[in-house]
């Protein structure tokens, strides 16, 4: 079997519904000087459509690397990742996934409208419809009456919507998210948690999320997929069974947390 028909077997599900995501033997590594160094190898991940996944690991097992090889912005040396039951060089609708770094990365120029409307101007909207949608992104978040502030108008928590809006103004199926709330404060965090959590309700979209915060991912996620140390690869995944909103102090939760900090 050639390496294409593998791929195509590999992307290809019986099932009616494709994976939102499939994760196939991913390999990556970088030159450090003369050295290379693996970072990822022979990672294997499956998302289903409109779930939440988190990813942990310790640091420099390859998390952000992997989210990176998801959205196209790096190429994998070996593997293979599918988006919706597509080849990941033949899917031609990048523009249903967005990605929410860890800095907001607000233009400080640009009102909180003007940087929502950003993630538009690459395409052919028209201007009034590039203002409608950024509206209604921004009302989406609550933030309808901040439209015309300055980042340095806003507050950290706000700066974190305006960011959140201009990752969904594009109406993608698939979130992907590096740390977006790892800068908040605890009580700050815990409210984009909400807000995250009920704009994943109402739009019912896949969201992928990396995060140092074991305790973040066991109230977010539907599962988490822990990474070993470098080279990162799959060392296991978690479904986290009590349903949403979950309250960190439930015993429950705490087993889960206690369980996936064991396998860090």
């Amino acid at each position: 079997m050639n390496p294409i028909e593998a791929t195509e077997q590999v992307c290809n599900d019986t099932g009616a519904t494709p994976p939102a995501i499939r994760i196939s033997g991913i390999s990556k590594s970088f030159l450090n000087g003369r050295h290379s160094i693996d970072v990822l190898k022979n990672v294997n991940l499956t998302v289903s459509p409109q779930t939440i996944v988190g990813l942990i690991g310790a640091s420099g097992s390859g998390k952000s690397t992997l989210l990176n090889i998801i959205s196209g912005i790096l190429k994998p040396d070996g593997g293979q990742v599918c988006i919706c039951g597509a080849i990941s060089e033949e899917f031609n609708d990048w523009g249903s996934i967005s990605y929410m770094f860890q800095d907001d990365r607000l233009l400080p120029w640009r009102t909180a409208i003007r940087n929502v409307e950003f993630a538009l101007e690459a395409g052919s909207i028209a201007k009034k419809d590039r203002v409608r949608r950024s509206l209604q992104a921004l009302e989406l978040v609550e933030l309808a009456s901040f439209e015309e502030s300055f980042p340095y108008q806003l507050s950290g928590g706000m700066r974190s919507r305006v960011a959140l809006a201009r990752s969904l103004v594009t109406e993608p199926r698939i979130l992907l998210m590096d740390e977006p709330f790892s800068r908040l404060d605890a009580q700050t965090r815990a409210l984009m948690h909400e807000e995250l959590l009920r704009v994943h309700q109402l739009k019912q979209m896949t969201v992928v999320f990396v995060t140092h915060d074991v305790a973040e991912a066991v109230v977010l996620a539907d599962q988490v997929a822990v990474m070993s140390a470098r080279p990162g690869t799959i060392r296991e995944v978690v479904e986290i069974k009590p349903p949403r909103p979950r309250d960190i102090t439930q015993p429950e939760l705490t087993s889960y947390i206690q369980r996936l900090r064991a396998l860090i």
